[in-house]
């Protein structure tokens, strides 16, 4: 995927947080250790560093939500995790984002912390994030 069509499928599913631009996809796709995990539902960015991997930001076109398309996105992201020699998966999610919750529950993700009014929506108050982590060993 191009850093247009990520920006374009990001803007289709986020409101909070922000979508990210194009300029960032393509910024954040050459930085070192990221890598990019898609398909035609949508993507999964990720970031392995020091044996630790952030998942940055997944993406499920709505059309395509619903259908096991995020469970694939994200295994396919543990596995070029674990490829590359992560043992530890972390990653953020708004607390009002319970779809996206229950998948990394699902997936053996447990709660390790929270950010109170982390995530800014264009109206209302503030929205927690709650950080996650899943040992990949």
């Amino acid at each position: 995927m191009t850093p247009d069509a990520l920006a374009a499928l990001h803007a289709r599913c986020f409101v909070t947080p922000r979508p990210w631009s194009a300029d960032e996809f393509a910024s954040m796709l050459t930085s070192n250790g990221v890598f990019l995990r898609s398909s035609d539902a949508g993507f999964a960015l990720g970031r392995e560093i020091a044996g630790e991997v952030e998942l940055l930001t997944l993406a499920v076109d709505p059309d395509h939500q619903r259908q096991g398309n995020g469970r694939a996105l994200l295994t396919a992201f543990e596995a070029e995790a674990t490829k590359r020699g992560a043992t530890e998966a972390f990653l953020e999610v708004a607390s009002n984002n319970t779809a996206a919750y229950v998948l990394y529950r699902a997936a053996g993700y447990t709660e390790s912390g929270h950010r109170p009014a982390y995530y800014r929506p264009p109206t209302g108050p503030r929205i927690a994030a709650i950080i996650m982590r899943k040992p990949l060993i």
